[in-house]
């Protein structure tokens, strides 16, 4: 497969939209459940630094989802324009999740986004914070029928090939959303996104508090955004724990390329670093390796001692079964990329966790303070080191440095997560039994894939720019000022006086 092939080509332009794309799905999906707890919050206590962190957060959300619905229209197009053949092929099983996403998930999204942007002043309170539930809820459903979908291609299930056409045919659906490759992937990604929406609420909120600006409503969404670092960070941890085990057992080759483990190894160690040749499989070895004796073992079968089949095993086993009927020359994915991206998920997943306890630790509560070190809800935490020895001006700095930086943290742990469960599937586009190489459009060209990858490309780059500014733009802004018709909104639909001539149709302005 040449670097400039019409499948490589096609690979690195679905590639670069997901990745891009898979940006705003965490911070979508964290942030709308953030804005509607606020909002709950503010309606149980009236308490106004609720309201306006559901205002400033609420506009922040509204940029980011903007910007995914474009981004996964143009996503859609890879199906159609690339991948005809996959879409021919297994189209009628890959595509009943994604369109259940579409009619309900998407229907709950844009529905209640409506009724949350324009019902400020015209819904009860109550009912205005329930639409913000319902939009987190349709965001939830969205991500939880792709992930069905992709779960799918990575162990495909409920289906059977009709033998006259050669299509995959739908035969249970509910198996396909309910087999354990699509649950365990959708509660590692949710956590995930969890991790991701937190360090950008604890971000935003580090860059205003060393400002010593909006300090009650910043510093309620500093707590807020590292207590849900500290949780969803233990959550990602174990539950990618079981999403590894069942790659494990579905996709032993993955698991192999993952830790760079060319022999068969029992007990099997992790390993930490490694360097070496990744030519033909009988010469591939590990020229540098530092490793944890048997913790390999553990993460594949709870057990330290237990065998884990090395990369040229596991390739002589899939030779064996699939070498007869499809014409597959290597069995195993780029392994740089598959240990590398697994690394780099881990490193910087667990990097945002870390950052977070700390932050968590350094701001506690005055229970924990002596009593010079406690501040109110209108002063700036100061971070404690110990009970009673706060930690010194320069300390305090590089802190909210950290913690604003940590923002990016989540966001690359998200993109080389993709691309290590992507990449590592290969040579396979539906895992035994579509080989990527089939897949693609046989009518189109180089030249035309490298046009419309130029064009995405040049397209994303330019909203990326308008992201950016946008974000920046609000951020600084910061929390808007409220007015009397924020803190007094209507106890009926259609306003407070449903006898008013002047507004009949209140509820439609």
């Amino acid at each position: 497969m040449t670097a400039l092939a019409p499948e490589t080509l096609a690979r690195w332009q679905f590639g670069v939209t997901t990745v891009y794309h898979f940006l705003f799905v965490p911070l979508t999906i964290a942030l709308s459940s953030f804005v509607a707890g606020l909002e709950t919050a503010w309606v149980r206590t009236g308490k106004e630094k609720y309201l306006r962190a559901a205002k400033f957060w609420g506009k922040l959300f509204l940029i980011n989802i903007a910007m995914g619905v474009v981004t996964g229209i143009l996503q859609e197009f890879q199906f159609g324009m690339n991948w005809s053949d996959y879409s021919r092929l297994v189209g009628d099983v890959f595509g009943a999740p994604l369109a259940f996403e579409a009619l309900i998930a998407f229907f709950f999204e844009s529905t209640f986004i409506g009724l949350w942007i324009f019902g400020w002043d015209k819904l009860p309170k109550r009912i205005h914070a329930a639409c913000m539930w319902m939009v987190a809820a349709g965001t939830v459903l969205s991500a939880y029928f792709i992930l069905a979908a992709n779960s799918w291609m990575q162990h495909p299930v409920g289906y059977r090939m009709d033998p006259g056409s050669g299509r995959a045919e739908l035969t249970d659906f509910i198996r396909v959303l309910t087999q354990n490759t699509a649950l365990a992937q959708f509660a590692h990604t949710l956590v995930a996104a969890f991790l991701t929406g937190g360090a950008f609420m604890a971000g935003i909120a580090a860059y205003h508090l060393r400002r010593r600006r909006h300090v009650p409503v910043m510093r309620a969404s500093l707590r807020l955004g590292l207590v849900t670092m500290v949780v969803a960070g233990l959550l990602t941890a174990v539950s990618g724990d079981r999403l590894g085990k069942i790659m494990y057992d579905q996709q032993p080759m993955k698991m192999a390329a993952a830790e760079a483990l060319w022999e068969t190894k029992g007990p099997a160690p992790f390993s930490l670093f490694a360097y070496g040749d990744v030519g033909p499989p009988k010469t591939g070895h590990n020229k540098v390796a530092v490793e944890i004796p048997g913790l390999l073992s553990f993460l594949a079968h709870d057990d330290f001692s237990t065998a884990v089949p090395g990369i040229k095993d596991t390739e002589a086993a899939l030779r064996d079964k699939y070498g007869g009927k499809l014409d597959i020359a290597d069995y195993r994915p780029n392994i740089p990329v598959a240990y590398w991206s697994f690394r780099w998920m881990i490193g910087f997943g667990m990097s945002s966790f870390a950052l977070g306890a700390a932050g968590l630790y350094l701001t506690r509560r005055r229970l924990w303070l002596a009593p010079d070190l406690r501040t109110t809800d209108d002063e700036v935490p100061r971070l404690a080191l110990t009970r009673g020895r706060e930690a010194g001006p320069s300390l305090s700095g590089w802190y909210w440095r950290l913690t604003l930086l940590t923002m990016a943290f989540p966001l690359i742990a998200n993109s080389w997560g993709w691309i290590f469960t992507e990449t590592g599937r290969q040579p396979w586009v539906v895992y035994g039994v579509l080989p990527t190489s089939a897949g693609v459009s046989p009518s189109v060209g180089q030249g035309e894939v490298v046009t419309s990858m130029s064009v995405f490309i040049a397209l994303y780059a330019v909203l990326a720019v308008i992201e950016i500014k946008l974000l920046a733009k609000y951020v600084k802004a910061g929390p808007p000022e409220l007015t009397d018709a924020d803190l007094d909104p209507p106890t009926r639909i259609g306003g407070h006086d449903r006898d008013d001539p002047d507004r009949p149709m209140a509820f439609s302005y």
